[in-house]
């Protein structure tokens, strides 16, 4: 027979109360505070293919490091759709460190990933 788990769920939330309080009162509270960082900002056309050329990549060059399609690229640099999501994260990564993109990531089976 399954023993039955006895949950002090008003007890729990009282003192969760009583710490999240504390804290805000600046008091020293052992909490796990998480601080999310604010999303991108939009990017404009003109900003994305600058983005390209930082990497002097073709339009099918640079949607594959990105890993989406060239005509997603066209329609980011004519305005015609604009980047969201992780592909606006991954502009912001590449406008701050364009190699970024360029660095191998784990390698396919059959892949070669050093010369030879």
């Amino acid at each position: 027979m399954k023993r039955k788990k006895v949950v002090h769920i008003f007890d729990d939330l009282r003192e969760g109360l009583q710490d999240a309080a504390a804290f805000e009162r600046g008091e020293v509270v052992d909490l796990r505070v998480t601080d999310i960082p604010e999303p991108p900002k939009r990017v404009r056309p003109k900003e994305v293919r600058e983005i390209r050329i930082s990497l002097n990549a073709s339009q099918l060059l640079f949607a594959r490091y990105l890993g989406v399609s060239a005509n997603t690229i066209r329609s980011w640099e004519q305005g015609t759709r604009r980047p969201q999501g992780a592909d606006l994260k991954l502009l912001m990564i590449a406008r701050r460190n364009p190699q970024a993109l360029l660095q191998p990531t784990t390698a396919r089976p059959g892949s070669r990933t050093t010369p030879s």
